[in-house]
């Protein structure tokens, strides 16, 4: 901070004239006394406060400092999903159930639903991280019938149904006997109730039909039938499977207004 010295006096200027004696003025020949300062001049009775700029700042031009940046806060993304998978996701959705398998012959999976209510913020988890079964086989990027193999993408949800009566969801719900279940799994584990609820992927379906409508647009070798549905303690054939009260609680939250989706693989290549 530069101040005047009490001690110092302030520098005279002398106009020219016939006056024998110097006239000592009070202000230059200008109006104006200063004080240097190192390389800088300050103007006596101008008030500078520390960090502040006074009013002669900028070349004495009185020209305001510019305003300082705004960092610019990017929107969440979802973790551990490579730029490929999320430029999958549809701009529309604003819900996707994410699927991520242990590896790609693996059986073993975990599930979150994630919500971006604020697109400015981005998503955020809206659930815990559940447990989840995938095909026998593991995954492909290129379904089969009877491959034994979860299809790997981002895929629509747009219908439910099941042996239940629906659990307060808001998707379209068709309830029927045709949902119910018999035998055994790979693991010798009981089947029964394994179709209580389920949620249609739409894979190789007309997205909107019930999940048990039999059209397959790209062919019957392709595959069908793929839902999300109750877990029964073991592998599937190319279904994903959830425990029952998290079956309950997905059919509880998603929104068809949300336009809601499933991101499914392996670990590795949803990274990609």
């Amino acid at each position: 901070m530069f101040r005047p010295s009490a001690a110092r006096r302030p520098s005279y200027a002398v106009c020219a004239g016939t006056c024998a004696a110097a006239i000592v003025l009070l202000t230059a020949c200008d109006n104006t006394s200063h004080t240097a300062t190192g390389n800088r001049d300050v103007r006596v009775g101008a008030t500078v406060s520390a960090g502040v700029a006074g009013p002669q700042a900028d070349g004495a031009r009185g020209r305001a400092a510019p305003a300082p940046a705004v960092p610019r806060v990017r929107p969440r993304e979802i973790p551990a999903l490579g730029l490929r998978t999320r430029a999958a996701i549809p701009a529309e959705s604003r819900q996707a159930l994410v699927v991520t398998g242990d590896s790609y012959d693996s059986s073993l999976s975990t599930a979150v639903l994630y919500t971006r209510d604020d697109p400015a913020a981005g998503w955020r988890a809206a659930t815990d991280r559940w447990p989840a079964h995938n095909a026998l086989n593991g995954w492909t990027d290129e379904h089969w019938e009877d491959d034994l193999r979860t299809p790997t993408g981002v895929y629509g949800l747009t219908s439910a149904g099941g042996l239940l009566e629906p659990p307060g969801t808001m998707f379209p719900y068709n309830q029927s006997p045709d949902f119910a279940l018999s035998g055994e799994g790979f693991d010798g584990e009981p089947l029964a109730g394994s179709f209580d609820y389920v949620v249609a992927v739409d894979y190789n379906r007309i997205p909107g039909a019930s999940p048990l409508d039999p059209e397959r647009p790209l062919g019957k070798e392709r595959g069908g039938g793929i839902w999300i549905h109750v877990d029964h303690g073991g592998p599937t054939q190319g279904c994903i499977s959830l425990p029952a009260d998290r079956m309950r609680e997905l059919l509880q939250l998603l929104d068809p207004a949300k336009k809601p989706v499933v991101v499914m693989g392996d670990m590795e290549g949803l990274e990609r």
